[in-house]
């Protein structure tokens, strides 16, 4: 696939707008907003280049240079009857190899905002396929060794590590789950020791809410959230070019869309995810549901009203997005 190229000001690249806008249309969602022409950043030699990928839900892949790093990689996309009003709780947990398939790549590092089923199924066979360290909650690095990863695969973050792999920095950042309706969230809790090998999603808890701030070298600085709630005063300072924003339950949570982005400084890019139904086929147009679509348009409205002059992209599945 051919680059979509963003600059910190503005989402370049006709070509790709033109893809991401009728990607829109046909799932009646709005199209970017237009911003000022801005010149894409000159990158200086031996500055790697990075691309990011949606992988549905709030996961994301990125490759920066040769290296492969992994946000919240969720591709089975089995039915819970979540989106069909029987959810079912006792559903069983099953990776399907043949649908993961090749878009994980080979990374190296993987980052687990939170270990909810949508976050969290699919890391630990990615990790034994690849080898990759993975980086999370203390609830996380417990899961893993029910899953029988090894403790050289594990790393247990809490929240103010800045993490640095050569070819890039990662920040881990203490952060909240959303709430839902009720205020309250599903399956809450944490392992605070391995316990047996997890069975069904609600044998996989929240466990602790993290966000991940990473910067290849040379930038540019992407902020990832895998859920819709913060910590303000644990963003002062990130002040990312792109941030990668949980959509659901947003309206549950006072002045959302204002209070975030003016916790990360106005990003000059804003990215929308979560919003998708995650039990469908990982193709494009990426499948929503009424109430979801509504709830995205809301946030949408509120990120033009707040920041008009942020640019917001509405992602494509495993499609490559390049900012400048």
């Amino acid at each position: 696939m051919t680059d979509s190229r963003l600059g910190r000001r503005r989402f370049l690249g006709t070509a790709a707008g033109a893809a991401v806008a009728s990607v829109a249309a046909a799932a009646t969602i709005p199209s970017p907003v237009s911003a000022a022409p801005a010149a894409a950043r000159h990158r200086e030699p031996g500055e790697p280049a990075a691309t990011f990928r949606w992988l549905g839900t709030a996961g994301w892949r990125i490759d920066i240079g040769a290296k492969t790093i992994l946000v919240d990689p969720y591709l089975t996309r089995f039915n819970t009857g979540l989106f069909s009003g029987a959810f079912n709780p006792a559903t069983s947990l099953t990776v399907d190899a043949t649908r993961i398939a090749d878009h994980p790549g080979n990374p190296q590092t993987i980052l687990v905002t939170h270990t909810h089923w949508d976050h969290y199924n699919d890391v630990p066979h990615i990790a034994k396929q690849s080898g990759a360290r993975v980086f999370g909650t203390l609830t996380a690095y417990h899961l893993g060794l029910a899953y029988a990863l090894p403790t050289s695969q594990l790393s247990p973050v809490k929240g103010g590590e800045v993490l640095d792999f050569g070819d890039y920095t990662v920040e881990v950042v203490a952060s909240l789950h959303s709430r839902n309706g009720s205020y309250s969230l599903a399956f809450p809790g944490v392992r605070p020791a391995a316990p047996p090998r997890p069975a069904t999603i609600a044998d996989l808890p929240e466990g602790d809410t993290l966000a991940f701030q990473v910067t290849p070298r040379g930038g540019p600085s992407v902020f990832f959230m895998g859920a819709s709630d913060f910590v303000e005063r644990d963003l002062a300072g990130l002040a990312p070019d792109v941030a990668m924003i949980a959509v659901p339950n947003t309206d549950a949570t006072h002045e959302y869309v204002p209070r975030l982005l003016a916790a990360l400084d106005r990003p000059a890019t804003v990215v929308p995810v979560h919003w998708d139904n995650f039990e469908t086929a990982l193709t494009n147009p990426p499948s929503v549901t009424t109430n979801d679509q509504a709830r995205l348009d809301k946030f949408l409205a509120a990120v033009r009203d707040f920041a008009p002059r942020t640019q917001i992209l509405l992602p494509q599945y495993l499609t490559p997005y390049a900012f400048g």
